[in-house]
């Protein structure tokens, strides 16, 4: 069924998939002002996401500004294939590997993604307006990806407060299988272990305090989704449990041998690594803008905002200003002060001529 979407102050969305993170980006931007349509093969999830204001309207919105994919992966390229084909505005996916995804789904109009937020809870009664607020959403535009469709979808993950990382298919696949995809195993694995000691169940349930509660809360999640992220992501999260299970390894020579230097020196490493794991933006950070001329073609935004990953700056803001003549633009870019010259020094480095202006200077 095709919808008629009313005008919308912030722009219209396409929603395929209304289960927890189709539901969370629902709510999420009908709250900033979107229209938003959503679409599920379960009709009474469909009908629950209406009641719960997750969209606007049940069906198909080809007019839409903006299409997220957030359905199981299997399903995922076909259907921004045919999101693509039977509308006019960019698309983007939510799935958790994108190698195989982006590789499928190569056109102008598509840019990969992969919000880093969820929870323990599954389905659409678990969706939550601020499900994104402060997440990391990973963008993995690929070759022929144009620079206004990266900067729409850039933008429109901004409006539900996530901040944007982007990076090449590959890259992503191997760093999430570390981050996320292993974790979840192991959770998994730890609660069975567990579960396996049926005569003091009752006792060690009494004994599972914050900390083991903490590590396995993921184990709790929808089992049905980690069949298609092994089976699409198998390589990866294979390499990085070779890698847990020799580490694992040799921590355990270290305890059995009672060697209290070396388990001190263990265990305050990973401490101090948790400790400055990133907490989100901090408000009293001084900006600064770089405007960066770039040639008007597609993949340059993308690449310089993979330049800015790879060196560790985040980019807070983006704009596109398009030349009224010829073949080039100005790409204006808002950092953290600190930062701008790194990123000034590695873009010159690259080729570019950026220039940086502090706020409020």
């Amino acid at each position: 069924m095709g919808l008629g979407a009313p005008v919308a102050d912030a722009g219209s969305v396409q929603i395929q998939g209304l289960g927890l993170i189709g539901g969370s980006i629902g709510l999420s931007l009908r709250a900033a002002g979107w229209w938003v349509t959503g679409w599920d093969i379960d009709e009474l999830r469909a009908r629950q996401a209406l009641r719960l204001g997750a969209v606007n309207e049940i069906g198909q919105n080809r007019h839409a500004d903006v299409t997220f994919v957030a359905t199981p992966a299997a399903a995922i390229s076909r259907l921004a294939q045919e999101a693509l084909a039977e509308g006019n505005g960019v698309v983007s996916d939510v799935g958790s590997v994108k190698g195989p995804i982006c590789a499928a789904v190569e056109h102008p109009r598509f840019v990969g993604g992969h919000p880093m937020a969820g929870s323990e809870q599954v389905g659409i009664a678990g969706a939550r307006a601020d499900m994104f607020g402060g997440a990391v959403w990973v963008l993995t535009p690929g070759e022929t990806t144009l620079d206004e469709t990266y900067a729409a979808v850039r933008a429109t993950v901004a409006e539900m407060g996530a901040e944007a990382v982007t990076m090449p298919p590959d890259l992503h696949d191997t760093l999430v299988s570390v981050v996320s995809h292993v974790p979840h195993l192991t959770a998994a694995t730890l609660m069975r272990l567990a579960d396996e000691r049926t005569a003091e169940r009752t006792v060690l349930q009494r004994l599972a305090a914050g900390g083991f509660r903490d590590m396995t809360r993921v184990a709790a999640g929808s089992s049905d989704i980690w069949l298609d992220i092994c089976d699409a992501n198998r390589l990866a999260i294979c390499a990085s449990l070779d890698r847990l299970i020799e580490a694992l390894g040799d921590v355990r020579e270290v305890v059995r041998r009672g060697d209290r230097d070396a388990l001190q020196l263990h265990l305050e490493q990973a401490r101090v690594a948790r400790v400055n794991l990133p907490s989100g933006i901090p408000s009293d950070v001084e900006l600064a803008v770089l405007r960066v001329p770039v040639r008007d073609r597609p993949g340059e935004v993308a690449r310089i905002a993979t330049l800015a990953t790879d060196i560790d700056v985040n980019i807070y803001d983006l704009e596109i200003a398009h030349s009224t003549e010829g073949d080039r633009g100005v790409l204006i870019m808002v950092v953290a002060a600190e930062l701008a010259e790194r990123l000034r020094s590695a873009l010159a480095a690259d080729g570019y001529h950026p220039s940086v202006r502090h706020l409020g200077i």
